[in-house]
């Protein structure tokens, strides 16, 4: 029978993989080499440029030296960070932010994987953590899946995700230059921001921020009791308060504002995932706005 990683890795190659691969590996051709080469084009040879790629036959054609042009096959070690804390159980049941996690890294686990890039996974929560060393066959990408559900969040009450030791861990495992993409809502404590741009100094790294209507919007319900998911505390609040709400709004807006700068200080890409968003149509989304960002 199969296993629950297996059953969801089958149902997201049919729905969401086939209708992405090939555009990944477009989106990061990055600055480290590979070991293969592809053959591009020609152009006309010039002071300094290697004699041993002139294409004599072209040259012979054209009575002028022309060369043989190639781009290197830039395999890439990809590491997924994932946030594994007690903030991502938020949604409902079945698509909550943890089940969107999940989704993501055996997608990308995947799709990295058939490229022939090795892909490994550091699963994080505060004071506990997991790392999947690199590879990249579907078994290994099915490896990432188990640990994943083995570390399944829970609702452990006490302290909240210390970011920076998240990214510092990253960095530490990260020793080769490598694309590290950090799947996490982003809600926790500590100078990340330093961390990030250590990490960033080193490393390409993009930021995928799952968020779900809960993070965001408070409902209005009358009295409710809102609980802070990583430390447990409990308060009872109205809910339909004006005041209350114009506050809540702005502690969101505030949130988002301190993200997106440290972010954009750190020279971080930061994308967002819905927890009601398809996930192809996000993906494909998250391409394009990489590929927009290419020089």
């Amino acid at each position: 029978m199969a296993s629950a990683p297996e059953k969801l890795l089958l149902r997201l190659e049919w729905k969401v993989v086939r209708r992405l691969d090939g555009r990944l590996q477009g989106a990061h051709r990055t600055a480290h080499r590979g070991s293969g080469i592809d053959f591009t084009g020609l152009r006309a040879y010039g002071d300094g440029d290697d004699a041993r790629h002139i294409d004599w036959n072209v040259t012979a054609r054209l009575d002028e030296p022309h060369l043989r042009v190639f781009t290197e096959d830039r395999e890439l070690t990809v590491w997924l960070v994932l946030d594994r804390s007690a903030s991502m159980l938020a949604g409902r049941p079945g698509r909550g932010k943890h089940d969107v996690l999940a989704e993501l890294a055996l997608v990308l686990a995947r799709l990295f994987g058939r490229g022939g890039n090795r892909v490994g996974a550091l699963l994080f929560d505060t004071g506990m953590l997991r790392v999947v060393p690199p590879g990249t066959s579907r078994r290994h990408a099915l490896r990432i899946g188990a640990e994943l559900e083995r570390t399944a969040a829970t609702a452990r009450g006490g302290a909240t995700t210390d970011l920076a030791e998240m990214l510092d861990a990253a960095g530490r495992l990260a020793r080769r230059r490598a694309l590290v993409v950090v799947l996490s809502d982003f809600i926790g404590d500590g100078d990340w921001e330093r961390s990030l741009q250590r990490l960033a100094r080193r490393h390409e790294v993009v930021a995928l921020r799952i968020v779900d209507t809960a993070d965001d919007v408070l409902p209005e319900a009358g009295l409710i009791v809102v609980e802070d998911a990583e430390t447990g505390e409990q308060l009872v609040v109205d809910s339909a308060d004006p005041l209350l709400r114009v506050r809540f709004r702005e502690a969101v807006d505030a949130r988002d504002a301190r993200l997106a700068a440290g972010m954009r200080r750190a020279g971080v890409p930061v994308h967002r995932i819905d927890t009601d968003r398809d996930l192809a149509e996000a993906l494909v989304e998250v391409v394009a706005r990489t590929r927009d960002r290419s020089p």
